[in-house]
């Protein structure tokens, strides 16, 4: 039984799309849900907006991205405990280390990028399915 499951989420319409299935299997399997949205090196610069001096961060970003989507699965999923965080590293490298991390037994990545024939899993989804230490989903998230 899936207990601790994963996902990986950016600002796309079908990273959205993998985190509602995600959030769905979660609560059939009343388990854990866990967001992660990866970014690449540390990137980072003030901003002086007024009298104001602001940090601005890609790792900042993707935990704002992860976090909003935790925000939007809480409210359509009443019940649904769900954490939300941020990792630096390549999309999949980043969900096997996480998944290694939380003990995880499912990780859920949709299938952006999968078109043609010559293409069986888009290069995040293939990256995952050879490294994961567990089980992966991978869930439909656009159509035609």
């Amino acid at each position: 039984m899936a207990k601790t499951i994963l996902c990986g989420v950016d600002n796309t319409n079908t990273a959205a799309a993998a985190a509602r299935k995600a959030a769905e299997l979660t609560v059939a399997f009343g388990g854990e849900l866990h967001l992660l949205s990866a970014y690449g090196k540390v990137e980072s610069e003030t901003v002086e907006v007024g009298s104001e001096t602001i940090l601005v961060s890609n790792e900042m970003e993707a935990e704002r991205v992860a976090g909003a989507i935790a925000v939007e699965l809480r409210q359509e999923y009443p019940g649904l405990v769900v954490h939300a965080t941020a990792s630096e590293g390549r999309p999949g490298e980043a969900l096997v280390h996480a998944a290694e991390r939380l003990g995880a037994d499912l990780i859920v990545v949709g299938n952006k990028r999968v078109q043609g024939i010559a293409r069986v899993l888009g290069s995040i989804a293939r990256d995952v399915a050879a490294h994961a230490p567990c089980d992966v989903y991978v869930a439909l998230t656009h159509r035609g």
